[in-house]
């Protein structure tokens, strides 16, 4: 047998030799870095890839309303019941019903109305197939048993699809801190809430810090109720705290708390000295007390802007209160509404109250039922109301206000314009004399009388107001159109205008003064100068109209003489409507036309040798007043323009 060649074994030595070697032939230098540095050095190195492949795939987010899509009410019907029968949860018969009354899916429906119904956690997950098809206006969950598992999910999706822009869940007992912390997410994430009503669901201390950070960081809600929120004590600190940086909140009502008139009231008072967006703010039921109500009166003080309206309904109050009311009232400048009703007043209080609603200049509405007023309370309120040239509405109901009260009551609303409702026991009250009842009834019926007067006084001011803002925003017009050949000495009659106002503007003399007319001789003969310089002018230009009152050339001032030819031609008049005078209602829209020449065109007739027919000889401005009317003598038309 062949043996392969075997290499001989190394001598001795030469391993030595040849490890050795390799270090005598290549001697380590300084200049060349050691093995590990290098390796260190190529770790550092950093690649990047191309622009191409950096991004290498894109996830669009899912659009909520995606399946909102030309929907219609089979598939939203379907949708839910298949849910339903997924979750193994029973269908709302209510919801189903309303489901096919529902015409209009493509724009936000009126209401869902799930008031009554129980929901759990499986029936709310049932009604997202419902909120991502469909958007509310109004969700009513008014005593559904929510508990904090359902609440949560509901309010997820109010919040994701937007559900809802009024959102009432009031009567839910039981959602807890989770539910709560669910709705301020809901609060501060979704731009289209703009009303929550809460009431009779507790906000406990663990859950009162969620509500509050969403409300001063970001909210869009203008309308919040808490009413019967046990809100008493730290709940109503961090939320009054927060809401000193809302600017949206409008609304605010918090009855129903026993709020007290120590922390609680020097809280609420603390939000009014920094708030000024806040428009109501309801304190019914409460007991604020006297010593509560003098912290609320710092914080009005400082509402120069805000605050209109204050509901003290129930808050055992009497007439020290009101003391510190009275002194506050003269500074609000925007409470308009003001309810005291069912607090112990009495009349004392209303003393206390009635200068300083005298020296208010901005409450409306005042309500006084049931605050134990007699005949001397009620002869107090009807100085207050002979004083106001703007209350609306009182109310004082529940009062033992018998027949000297109600007389002193309908002789102030002879003298009150403005009042519009006077609210009164219907019946009248028990008297020892039995002729003082029917005194009472026909005392009632003067009060209905003048309140009705004022609503249509009121009703022709506020329409006289609205011609008065059309015509004063109408542009000046030029109206260019042939002068008509006239007879010497007529003026042409204007259409629609009575007679007798014709022929005095006409030149033909009044019918006789009235017998409280102030006109004395000296007026009569200036009537008679400017009777005959009116025919010497007419003489002289036959051809042009002639006015009843001619002012001396005198009288104008030196920037009013215009120079015969001057920007106004026989062909063109320039009318600039405009409001007539206050206390004036022009006759048609003839007579304010012929009463709104403008000033150029009456400088022009002047200086031709005619005359503004308005215009008067002597205590009046140099220019035509446009606002007078016309056919008035001249000292009339003097006091017309001094009152206007």
């Amino acid at each position: 047998m062949e043996l392969p060649p075997q290499e001989a074994p190394p001598g001795p030595g030469a391993d030595g030799d040849a490890e050795e070697a390799p270090a005598e032939a290549r001697p380590p230098s300084p200049a060349s870095p050691p093995a590990d540095s290098r390796l260190k050095a190529a770790a550092k190195r950093v690649t990047f890839p191309s622009d191409e492949d950096i991004v290498s795939g894109a996830v669009e987010p899912k659009d909520p309303w995606r399946h909102a899509q030309n929907v219609t009410v089979d598939e939203v019907i379907g949708a839910y019941k298949q849910a339903c029968q997924k979750l193994n949860c029973r269908q709302i018969p209510k919801l189903l019903r309303q489901l096919q009354e529902f015409t209009d899916l493509g724009h936000r429906i009126e209401c869902l109305d799930l008031k009554g119904e129980k929901l759990d956690y499986r029936t709310c997950e049932a009604l997202e197939e419902v909120f991502k098809r469909l958007q509310f206006k109004v969700v009513d969950l008014e005593q559904t048993n929510l508990d904090e598992d359902g609440a949560s999910a509901l309010f997820d999706m109010i919040e994701y699809y937007e559900s809802a822009t009024h959102l009432n869940i009031s009567f839910n007992k039981h959602i807890g801190t989770r539910g709560w912390q669910a709705a301020a997410h809901m609060m501060r994430k979704t731009s289209c809430l703009q009303y929550l009503d809460a009431r009779n669901t507790p906000l406990l201390d663990h859950s009162a810090p969620f509500v509050a950070r969403a409300l001063r960081i970001r909210s869009s809600l203008a309308v919040l109720h808490l009413e019967n929120a046990s809100l008493s004590g730290r709940p109503l600190m961090l939320l009054a705290t927060a809401l000193k940086m809302n600017m949206n909140l409008r609304e605010l009502y918090l009855a129903d708390n026993k709020l007290n008139g120590l922390q609680d009231s020097a809280q609420l008072g603390n939000l009014l000295k920094f708030n000024c967006s806040l428009q109501i703010l309801d304190l019914r039921n409460n007991h604020v007390l006297d010593s509560g109500l003098a912290y609320i009166c710092e914080g009005l003080k400082e509402q120069r802007k805000g605050l209109a309206t204050l509901v003290l309904w129930n808050n055992q109050l009497t007439h020290t209160g009101m003391a510190f009311l009275g002194m506050t009232l003269p500074h609000t400048q925007s409470l308009e509404t003001l309810n005291l009703g069912h607090n112990p007043i009495g009349n004392e209080g209303v003393r206390n109250l009635k200068n300083g609603l005298i020296g208010n200049r901005s409450v409306l509405r005042l309500g006084l039922a049931s605050t134990k007023l007699t005949c001397e309370g009620a002869v107090a309120v009807a100085e207050f109301i002979a004083e106001s040239p703007r209350l609306l509405r009182l109310d004082l109901r529940e009062n033992e206000i018998k027949t000297g009260g109600l007389m002193a009551l309908s002789l102030a609303l002879k003298v009150n314009h403005s009042l519009l409702r006077l609210d009164l026991d219907r019946e009248p009250k028990k008297e020892a004399v039995k002729s003082f009842i029917e005194t009472q009834k026909a005392l009632l019926a003067e009060i209905q009388n003048g309140c009705k007067r004022n609503f249509v006084l009121a009703r022709e001011r506020e329409e006289k107001e609205q011609r008065l803002q059309l015509s004063a925003s109408m542009p000046e017009i030029t109206v260019t159109e042939p002068q008509p050949e006239e007879e010497p000495g007529e003026e042409p009659a204007s259409p629609g205008e009575e007679p007798a106002t014709k022929a005095q503007e006409n030149g033909a003399p009044d019918p006789g003064p009235s017998p409280d007319s102030d006109s004395d001789s000296e007026g009569e003969d200036e009537e008679e100068e400017d009777r005959k310089q009116d025919e010497a002018n007419s003489n002289q230009s036959p051809s042009a109209p002639c006015p009843v009152l001619v002012p001396p050339t005198d009288s104008l001032g030196p920037g009013d003489r215009t120079p015969p030819g001057g920007p106004s031609s026989p062909t063109e008049q320039r009318i600039s409507v405009s409001s007539p005078g206050r206390g004036h209602k022009p006759r048609s829209s003839a007579h304010r036309t012929q009463g709104c020449l403008s000033l150029s065109h009456s400088r022009s007739r002047l200086s031709q040798g005619h005359c503004c027919p308005t215009a008067s000889s002597r205590s009046l401005p140099s220019h035509c007043p446009r606002n007078r009317p016309l056919g008035l003598r001249p000292r009339e038309v003097a006091v017309a323009w001094n009152t206007s």
